[in-house]
């Protein structure tokens, strides 16, 4: 018999958006103590901002959600320091292979584009990307959106300010083992300090807030 007009009703509601980030501490969070940028444990929270820094100089690392992730649609405020190479992490592992949603705000690097991290063969179009500083604003908070969905050809979407700059499907999943769901992670890059090329500004952070999931058929 057909369903009834409220149980119907209830199929075609929007999924809700999750916060999973409380602005008090990182509860549903962990540092990994086997990613190759480090384990730098330089993460805290105040006034509802979490930040991270390189401790000691050089030292990144990423910050996990406990949660896996399938299909999802992830929001998120950016406030980097100029000359910090940080990335939002897509169905990542616990040693951070994942496809990357580029936070590279420094010379030459590009926020919003399509990086496979420690993923072989990914090769994205980065073309709109790479222009971000058209929407960028500079020395205040910038609005970042991207949508990963997709098993066998994940298809990624990232949006800067309202502004889609990304929209690509890969050649195949290149995740460890063809994963399809993963952790979501924020990172700070590794670097040599004494690099003339170096990936982090001494004393800099990357900034984070508002983050909310929004999981998808």
């Amino acid at each position: 018999m057909p369903l009834p007009i409220a149980s119907l009703a209830l199929f075609l509601l929007p999924v809700s958006q999750e916060t999973i980030f409380n602005g008090r501490d990182t509860t549903g969070w962990h540092i990994s103590e086997v990613n190759h940028h480090g384990d730098t444990k330089a993460w805290k929270v105040e006034n509802g901002v979490l930040s991270v820094t390189q401790d000691p100089p050089g030292n990144g690392g990423i910050l996990l959600t406990n949660k896996k992730y399938k299909n999802f649609e992830i929001s998120l405020d950016v406030k980097p320091d100029w000359g910090c190479d940080g990335g939002l992490f897509l169905r990542s592992t616990e040693k951070g292979e994942a496809y990357q949603v580029l936070l590279d705000y420094l010379e030459g690097g590009i926020v919003g584009g399509i990086y496979g991290e420690r993923l072989q063969d990914v090769k994205p179009d980065n073309s709109k990307a790479e222009k971000y500083m058209t929407w960028w604003k500079k020395d205040d908070w910038n609005h970042i959106r991207a949508r990963i969905e997709g098993d066998t050809k994940p298809h990624i979407q990232v949006w800067l300010n309202g502004t889609q700059i990304v929209d690509w499907t890969d050649t195949a999943n290149h995740l460890p083992g063809g994963a399809t769901e993963g952790m979501i992670a924020l990172q700070a890059h590794r670097s040599n300090p004494q690099a003339a090329n170096s990936r982090w500004k001494p004393g800099g952070y990357h900034r984070y807030r508002n983050i909310t999931v929004r999981e998808l058929p």
